[in-house]
């Protein structure tokens, strides 16, 4: 194994944290102070390394501008309004709702379009709006609002990851542009974001019948859920 092979150990340090559940920051710091020393760098030229990347990606960071936003607008009820939508909707049901959702979001990601994220839509809307809509359909649970979570997250990593792979100018698909054309493959953004439209409309189909699956076990879920009330009403009447 040549001498190359061994900056790799800092990619198994990362799986080995992500498995154990550490500090994800931590992890990566780890990882990459492991690769610097073994590819024979200094110290001072990891700091270095830090602090270029962060420099040279520093407008990921402008996130963090999203979050007082985002709660001033929770406070003044963004939860609730996403909630009466959800009643204004009739017949709207959490798997359904999460389908128009995956949709939408991939159509937005295909054009380009920025609409959304976990913090941004996800929290405050999205996850809110279907757990309205499992509600009005008496499929409430301690359980179901679990399995409801886990899903609007779905719904939303599925039409980002996909959609965006459609739209020439993404990030994601400048990347593989820019990666195959290192290796001497003569490709185009066009031709990258057409390859990837298969792969949209099957993730959609694999999402639609994903929460064709979540409905049934919400169905599952409330029925197994025990009403509270009920052993105190039965200790009422003795």
């Amino acid at each position: 194994m040549g001498p190359d092979w061994f900056v790799l150990i800092g990619v198994a340090v990362i799986v080995v944290g992500f498995l154990l559940k550490l500090d994800a920051i931590a992890v990566v710091i780890i990882a990459a102070m492991t690769t610097s020393l073994i590819a024979e760098l200094s110290f001072g030229d990891f700091l270095e390394q830090i602090g270029q990347a962060f420099v040279d990606n520093r407008t990921v960071s402008l996130f963090i501008l999203t979050l007082p936003m985002i709660a001033l607008s929770e406070r003044y009820g963004l939860k609730e309004q996403a909630v009466n939508l959800i009643h204004r909707m009739r017949g709207m049901t959490a798997p359904r709702f999460l389908t128009y959702y995956t949709g939408i979001r991939q159509l937005t990601g295909i054009f380009g379009i920025r609409i959304s994220g976990m913090v941004q839509f996800v929290r405050p809307i999205v996850h809110p709006m279907t757990s309205a809509a499992a509600r009005e359909a008496d499929l409430e649970s301690p359980k179901n609002d679990e399995v409801i979570k886990a899903q609007s997250a779905l719904s939303e990593n599925i039409g980002n990851f996909f959609g965006q792979n459609g739209f020439v100018a993404a990030s994601g698909v400048l990347l593989i542009v820019g990666t195959l054309e290192g290796l001497g493959y003569d490709v185009s953004p066009e031709l990258i974001a057409g390859a990837s439209l298969p792969m949209i409309v099957i993730a959609f189909v694999v999402a639609f019948i994903n929460f064709r699956v979540m409905g049934r076990r919400l169905q599952a879920g409330s029925k197994a859920s025990p009403d509270a009330s009920t052993p105190a009403e039965e200790g009422s009447h003795e």
